[in-house]
């Protein structure tokens, strides 16, 4: 019998359930199990909660007035940065005809909340995509530049909003920016389970070109770059 091979999109974090997944069927286009939206609900829901208090002046529960405001920019932030970094490799993977579900990590959720709301910071690992099967080298490579890319894709978006719009809308444009691209940088570090480890051995001129594309956008989000 063949190995199973586990391929973790976001962190290589213990997950305790592996024996949730049915691993020999396998899936084409994108498809979601009710076990995976509930665990993606509660990752976004304490995801937005732990950032709102992280953004808020602190003590953030002398400022509450503060952390109900960055509610609504700390949601779209979670959705762009997180969800949809997770859902690109799920649909490259699922693409693929392997298995992919996302699964919560629920100490890295609760620590990201305790963080969030006690210390200002937040250290996030949610959960991850896991994929299933025996992805080849470039598959690999493809289903794990699926994420940073669309990070990047988001982050320049949001930046152009950011350069075209004033109050609310700037600084809301600028947070999911920063947040976007500072995730695809993290992710295109070429080190452990990260992605960026996975597309430079896969093809070092795609690493190369998304973090350099990246750090340029980073250097302009904080003033660096002309």
């Amino acid at each position: 019998m063949n190995e199973r091979k586990t391929y973790y999109s976001f962190h290589d974090i213990p997950f305790a359930s592996k024996s949730s997944f049915n691993s020999s069927i396998q899936q084409s286009g994108i498809k979601f199990s009710k076990q995976e939206i509930v665990h993606i609900l509660i990752a976004i829901t304490v995801l937005t909660i732990a950032f709102s208090f992280a953004f808020a002046p602190y003590p953030p529960f002398s400022h509450f007035d503060a952390v109900i405001t960055y509610i609504p920019i700390s949601f779209i932030a979670i959705v762009t940065a997180f969800f949809c970094h997770e859902m690109a490799h799920k649909y490259v993977g699922q693409k693929f005809g392997y298995w992919s579900e996302f699964r919560m990590y629920t100490q890295g959720l609760l620590i990201a909340l305790f963080l969030g709301i006690f210390v200002g910071i937040v250290f996030a690992a949610p959960g991850a995509v896991q994929i299933f099967g025996r992805p080849k080298k470039d598959e690999m490579g493809k289903i794990s530049t699926a994420g940073p890319s669309t990070n990047l894709l988001l982050g320049l978006i949001f930046f152009v909003i950011w350069t075209l719009s004033d109050g609310m809308i700037s600084s809301m444009s600028f947070y999911v920016s920063y947040i976007n691209i500072f995730l695809a940088l993290f992710n295109l570090l070429p080190f452990g389970p990260l992605d960026g480890l996975k597309i430079f051995i896969w093809r070092k001129e795609v690493w190369g070109l998304l973090i350099g594309l990246d750090l340029i956008i980073l250097l302009m989000l904080l003033g660096l770059f002309p």
